[in-house]
């Protein structure tokens, strides 16, 4: 029997899932769960997992201390009177915010649609509770209408998710990171009740309801990582893998069985008696859900505070990480991994290695780069650490089930949690016995390349001729570079030189993250030059439109909509668009976390799309001096292009001459064996 063979006949699935399972009885609210961040739920979990480590027999299990803001949801218990005078009463979820009553309190509840400016015309909601209809995954985030109704007096918003998330069923509730201050309190009902309360209201659109709610935020309290290793033979040389604890309801998928199948694996191994070559060290993080208020970027704090402030000197140590997040979860006929642009080829060579795995994915497995912003994955790699998460993101589950109560076992698919239990325990292994850290540098410098408008760098006045050939020229050596990996890995070479190669390619990694790596104001992981980009295109219609001999003002606002954040802009007043905008820009940068220093510049047209509109109501036909102020933006956005354009010919020059020197130095590990 092989390694691998032994290592898939040591695997006990109903173990794992039963540990899914005992995850489930720790919870906040006792009717709809809750494990959040600095709860005393998150707690417990952490303490059983912490004593199910020992048991299993890792070495050196500990809790690492962190500090987060934590939350304590208890209960939020809406009741009211229908037409035919029956009470009926309602199970309320919650944001991260502060609301407490003593017992029920009496409330007015007021519909405001949407929840934007609007939609507050000729109402006072002064000491009132407003319910919206939001969709959350399309339109805007819950923080916008959450602080709207605040700034208007209210004393929370009930938010009604329509579509988006949460489509499994119409009783469905739906849990997101607040982002946003907790003294403006939010809650959130499913969709039926809500049809249910608004069958209720006056002729004014209010009803009288009683709330009976505990949901308090903490500041700056202690939580736990929980881990534990198995040690190599070589301790100042890594591994981790990674899975949070924490949950909205119940959490079964999400992350309950990615803990699970994270020990799971540690158990398959310990069994074996199989002594790695280098340490793994696996840790259950708290606080991925949320774990900061009022910022931007609150969630993934625990991973976070792990990589940054308990263990900066992982950088440099550890040469992978495997994030796991709903693996008991089967989208389909094809599975994923998601990883940082460096570990692409490695992964798709080591699959091409592999036994045959328990059937799962008769399409097989596709390995897909960038990271996202959805996971720990993503604090982990701009640590310097790079990183992975298996594909969880695609299929229906995101838009029915993920964050809701409906998060159970119904959808527990064992063939999937067995194939993936299978599939990174080998990968695993496979990474352990890379004498370097198998990094193609190759892909970033295309993907860069690829991610230019030349045509547009050109117009703006950037050299961008100049990065496109440093780009390609950085890319032939990163193709140099990892030919030489895999030749030396292939040949099992393992010396001091190997090390100081390594140590200097994880540094030109950490420059990747530090130097390319930038976020839109939707978070997505994009090169340093492409907001800019994109807001000039965007800029550009807006113009063309407006300019046509009949302006198509909508088509402007349809642009508009698309620089920055200045969607919110037709929707929020002004106050909450720039507190939003703000709070990024100007913040604390310990309160932004992963997202610090990602968003660079930012183009404000509050107040030209609020006189753009003013206009189009008017059915006014001039907008020369509109077009004249899109035009100085559009300048603007050319200077920063151009200084993004310099910023990554500096930036790319630096990579070069490190990939250089780690060139010279696995040639020379070569010539001498």
């Amino acid at each position: 029997m092989t390694t691998e063979q032994q290592y898939i006949a040591s695997l006990d699935i109903e173990a794992s899932y039963n540990l899914a399972k005992q995850m489930e009885a720790y919870r906040t609210n006792p009717v709809l769960g809750y494990r959040p961040a600095g709860s005393k739920a998150e707690f417990e979990t952490g303490e059983m997992l912490k004593s199910y480590m020992e048991d299993l027999g890792l070495s050196n299990v500990r809790k690492d201390e962190i500090k987060v803001d934590g939350w304590e949801f208890e209960k939020a218990v809406l009741a009211y009177r229908n037409a035919a005078g029956e009470r009926k009463e309602v199970q309320l979820g919650a944001y991260q915010t502060d609301f407490v009553t003593e017992g029920p309190e009496t409330f007015q509840v007021v519909y405001v649609g949407k929840g934007g400016e609007k939609d507050y015309a000729d109402k006072d909601v002064t000491g009132k509770i407003v319910m919206a209809e939001i969709n959350q995954r399309d339109e805007w985030w819950i923080n916008f209408p959450v602080y709207q109704a605040h700034e208007k007096g209210a004393k929370a918003l009930i938010a009604v998710q329509i579509g988006g998330y949460g489509q499994v069923d119409e009783k469905a509730l739906n849990a997101q990171d607040i982002a946003g201050p907790p003294e403006a309190a939010a809650f959130s009902m499913s969709f039926e009740d809500s049809e249910k309360l608004k069958a209720c209201l006056d002729e004014k659109g209010e009803i009288t309801v009683t709330l009976d709610a505990n949901s308090r935020v903490m500041r700056d309290v202690s939580t736990y990582n929980i881990l534990g290793e198995i040690p190599g033979r070589r301790s100042d040389r890594m591994i981790l893998l990674s899975a949070h604890y924490d949950s909205y309801f119940s959490g079964f998928q999400d992350d309950n069985t990615a803990v699970a199948m994270m020990l799971g694996i540690a158990r398959a191994f310990i069994k074996m008696g199989y002594q790695p070559e280098n340490t793994w060290v696996f840790c259950a993080m708290a606080a991925e859900e949320w774990g900061i208020a009022d910022s931007k970027y609150d969630w993934s704090t625990g991973a976070y505070a792990e990589v940054f402030n308990v263990h900066p000197e992982w950088a440099g140590k550890v040469i992978g990480d495997f994030n796991f997040e709903l693996p008991a979860l089967s989208n389909g006929n094809l599975d994923g991994i998601r990883c940082t642009y460096e570990y692409k080829d490695f992964f798709e060579d080591t699959l091409k290695a592999l036994p045959a795995l328990s059937p799962a994915y008769p399409e097989g497995v596709l390995v897909s780069a960038p990271i996202e912003t959805w996971s720990d994955d993503f604090s982990v790699a701009i640590s310097g650490i790079p990183s992975m998460v298996n594909e969880f993101s695609a299929g229906s589950f995101m838009t029915t089930h993920y964050h809701s109560q409906y998060d159970s076992d119904e959808y527990y698919n064992e063939a999937a949690y067995r194939f993936h239990h299978e599939l990174y325990g080998l990968l695993l292994m496979h990474l352990d016995r890379q004498s370097v850290a198998p990094l193609n540098f190759a892909e970033v410098f295309e993907q860069a390349s690829a991610s230019l408008d030349v045509l547009m760098c050109q117009k703006s006045g950037s050299r961008v001729t100049a990065l496109l050939n440093l780009l390609g020229q950085t890319e032939e050596v990163a193709e140099e570079v990892y030919d030489r990996i895999y030749d030396i890995n292939e040949a099992g070479v393992d010396s001091e030189q190997c090390r100081e190669a390594e140590n200097i390619l994880l540094k030109v990694f950490k420059m990747v993250q530090d130097k390319y790596v930038r976020l839109t104001w939707e978070d997505a992981v994009v090169f340093p030059q492409e907001a800019a980009q994109n807001n000039l295109r965007y800029l550009k219609k807006a113009i063309r439109a407006l300019k046509r001999k009949t302006p198509d003002a909508e088509a402007a606002f349809e642009a508009l909509y698309e620089i920055d954040n200045n969607a919110y802009a037709f929707q929020f007043s002004k106050q909450v668009y720039e507190r939003f905008t703000d709070y990024v820009l100007d913040q604390n940068s310990d309160r932004l976390q992963w997202g610090r220093g990602r968003i660079v510049h930012h183009e404000n047209l509050y107040d030209l799309v609020a006189q753009l509109m003013n206009k189009y109501h008017q059915g006014a036909m001039d907008f020369a001096n509109e077009i004249a102020e899109l035009e100085r933006v559009v300048e603007r956005q050319k200077d920063y292009l151009r200084d993004d354009i310099e910023y990554m010919l500096q930036s790319t020059e630096k990579m070069l001459l490190l990939l250089q020197s780690a060139n010279e130095r696995l040639k020379n590990i070569q010539e001498k064996n």
